[in-house]
């Protein structure tokens, strides 16, 4: 460990750990920070909160407040391949794990992903290495979910590792500010790129027009909607919507104002960023432009509330002054779409038409720990809060089972998942996708307490025009007596579309060669299952759950299957044009010339 030489690391908690890349570091070649040489050093720390909160998750133990994490007990290993704004490379992440595997860890969390990728993208590849290897690794499947189906990313896709999506928490905590005259308590999210909030303090309120705070044009060129110093020593707020946060936060901020408050637009929780560092085109003006040469960083407190609470503010602010305090305390709410699989959360299947992703935990407005110098604490939401979850879970399951193969471990947690009812109109009573939450959501007391295993824990069943899929099941009984399992399935929601997918009713069917099945204790059994795929909608994809019930109760367990409707094999990717593009050619000077046989 002679690598390690900060006084501040290793520490007793994170033992290992490095720097890959340093603090400048930023692969993203169309940002204006752009930076691709690594500066690597020993000690991992981070200047951006991501990493924090991500281990908090996993095994936060803070006596002061109360917080623990999924596994408090954990040792860490922590391995730093982000700078503090911008992307990363394959390269350095693999060399991260690489090293993660050396110093014996046995988890790896990665909440991190390239979006619509496939499993041979070079980390998933060396993930599914490190499983062989004997190490679990777990990943968030991405937040591509607006962006429709197969938007899953890498690592996630790898074939053995764990890919996570993400479920809403059923309640949210939340820092708070107080409003007048009655002292009512508002939870806010923290806008990342921001100062945070501090625990002291009031302002007085502004609800300055337009209410969306967006610039407008004029001659050609955009400015703020604001007047200069109309805003001085306010807290202002202002709704989501038309242009992006960060546009809204600075107009104010340029403006005088002391701290920003953006008001969702929607029902739902807010996580806004109003962090200019990545050179991203910002709705609707791009930045460093000729109107913004350079893009000033957010120097106020910019937090997001509900819709609802931004209501309460504005009603109030038309009656009389209403002040803004900012306080130490924390609220928690019930979450209106708590237990739901997250918006955000990215849909399969993998395009190879694997069953991605694996499973899902709560990933969704999630209370961790955050660096102090940005408010120690903050409520995060996506699918690198659902990962480190359930990285945390097979942390308790291999203290409870320690001689659990890395390779066994996915299909525990699979078995024993619970699937949850479609986000959209959980009233229908219908199950969410297959191919959006995996086996359901992760349960790891009926994991660690399970007696029966089966393998595979996952069926993809591939393109339908094959026919009909049929799949060995094996059971393995470790209890103590013989038990005897009634089979069925169930079905759940098909997808058609791929950009904006449609929701359809499934008609597969599985069809088993026995009515049930009898496993000894200390042994196994097996069955075949045969699936008969969905007839439609045509190139949709569908799913259901084989479901298998002890006779006289006990826990319940459950295999996923997913495949696709129609001849995947036969879809057009590219259509030739009018002069018979696409064309395979060869660029001799600026022209490119058709290759011809």
């Amino acid at each position: 460990m002679a690598r390690y030489d900060s006084p501040l690391f290793p520490s007793a908690r994170v033992p290992y750990g490095y720097d890959f890349v340093g603090d400048a570091f930023n692969a993203d070649s169309t940002a204006a920070s752009y930076n691709p040489v690594p500066s690597p050093d020993p000690n991992p720390d981070a200047c951006a909160g991501h990493g924090t909160h991500v281990s908090g998750i996993i095994g936060a133990n803070d006596a002061t407040s109360g917080l623990k994490g999924v596994a408090p007990e954990v040792t860490f290993g922590v391995y730093r391949v982000f700078g503090c704004a911008g992307s990363t490379t394959a390269d350095i992440m693999i060399a991260a794990m690489e090293m993660a595997l050396a110093d014996g860890m046995q988890i790896l969390n990665m909440s991190i992903g390239s979006a619509f990728q496939w499993p041979q993208y070079p980390t998933a590849v060396a993930a599914t290495r490190l499983v062989n290897s004997g190490m679990v690794v777990v990943a968030s499947i991405g937040n591509s979910g607006a962006s429709g189906l197969c938007s899953a990313g890498a690592p996630g896709l790898g074939d053995k590792v764990i890919g996570v999506a993400s479920y809403d928490n059923t309640r949210i905590a939340q820092a708070a500010f107080s409003i007048s005259p009655d002292g009512k308590l508002i939870g806010y999210n923290p806008a990342t790129g921001a100062p945070p909030a501090p625990m002291t303090g009031s302002l007085p309120m502004a609800a300055p027009t337009p209410v969306i705070a967006c610039p407008v044009q004029v001659d050609g060129h955009y400015v703020s909607p604001f007047a200069a110093g109309s805003l001085t020593g306010k807290a202002v707020i202002v709704n989501r919507g038309t242009c992006s946060f960060y546009w809204k936060a600075l107009f104010a901020q340029q403006a005088g104002a002391a701290a920003v408050v953006i008001a969702n637009n929607t029902s739902g929780q807010l996580n806004p960023t109003v962090d200019p560092s990545g050179g991203a085109a910002f709705t609707p003006i791009p930045c460093p432009s000729a109107d913004f040469p350079t893009c000033p960083a957010i120097t106020i407190p910019t937090v997001a509330i509900l819709q609802v609470d931004g209501t309460t503010i504005r009603t109030r602010l038309q009656t009389g002054p209403v002040d803004l305090t900012w306080t130490d305390q924390t609220i928690s709410i019930v979450n209106p779409t708590g237990g739901l699989i997250s918006s955000t959360s990215s849909y399969g299947l993998s395009p190879d038409l694997a069953l991605k992703p694996d499973i899902g935990a709560p990933g969704g407005s999630i209370w961790s720990t955050y660096p102090l110098e940005k408010g120690g604490y903050a409520n995060l939401s996506g699918t690198s809060m659902a990962s480190p979850h359930v990285a945390g879970a097979v942390a308790l399951l291999l203290q409870a089972r320690p001689h659990t193969p890395s390779q066994a471990v996915r299909g525990i947690l699979q078995n024993s998942a619970d699937p949850q009812l479609w986000s959209l109109a959980p009233s229908y009573g219908l199950l969410d996708m297959v191919h959006r939450q995996g086996a359901g959501m992760l349960d790891i007391d009926d994991a660690i307490l399970s007696t029966t295993k089966i393998t595979p824990a996952k069926i993809a069943t591939g393109e339908s025009q094959a026919g009909a899929f049929t799949q060995k099941l094996t059971l393995e009984n470790n209890g103590p007596a013989a038990v005897t399992y009634d089979l069925s399935y169930v079905n759940a929601l098909s997808t058609g579309g791929v950009i904006t997918p449609g929701f359809w009713g499934s008609d597969a069917s599985v069809a088993f060669n026995k009515t049930s099945i009898t496993v000894p204790a200390g042994g196994t059994a097996s069955l075949m299952a045969t699936i008969n795929p969905a007839t439609g909608p045509v190139n949709g994809q569908y799913g259901g759950y084989i479901v298998f019930t002890p006779q006289g109760g006990g826990q319940v367990y459950r295999v996923p299957f997913a495949g696709f409707v129609g001849d995947y094999q036969g879809i057009q990717v590219l259509a030739p044009t009018a002069n018979g593009f696409p064309w395979l050619s060869v660029l001799i000077g600026s022209s490119y010339y058709k290759v011809t046989d």
